[in-house]
């Protein structure tokens, strides 16, 4: 099995959707991910050097979820995926997209798409 990090609850304001409000009003997204890697240096090291830093992987979620203009969340979730992929000690990412309030109506729910992507 491999090492993993997962950042969980990660929020952005964004324009991707199906409607064409959707795309000019926005609604809030999460993505939880998994990313699997090697830890074992870092944990021998203690040196922030020897793993990945989070908060570049945070910030680059929170982007392309305020930048992106699609119509489908499947789209978006696979644009994140392949751009977590450039992180070179990243060998495999699982995103979870979150709509936490789709405009369907009587539907309280949440939409969730999942994909996972390796190098």
């Amino acid at each position: 099995m491999m090492d993993c990090i997962q950042l969980t609850g990660i929020r952005g304001y964004g324009y991707v959707g199906a409607l064409p409000e959707e795309r000019s009003l926005g609604q809030w997204f999460e993505v939880d991910l998994r990313l699997s890697l090697d830890l074992s240096l870092s944990g021998q090291s203690d040196e922030l050097s020897d793993t990945l830093d989070y908060c570049d992987i945070i910030e680059l979620v929170q982007m392309l979820i305020k930048t992106s203009k699609f119509t489908l969340l499947e789209r978006l979730a696979t644009v994140i995926a392949e751009k977590i992929l450039t992180f070179d000690r990243i060998s495999q990412v699982q995103v979870r997209l979150i709509k936490p309030a789709a405009p369907i109506p009587d539907f309280d729910g949440r939409i969730v798409i999942e994909i996972e992507k390796s190098k």
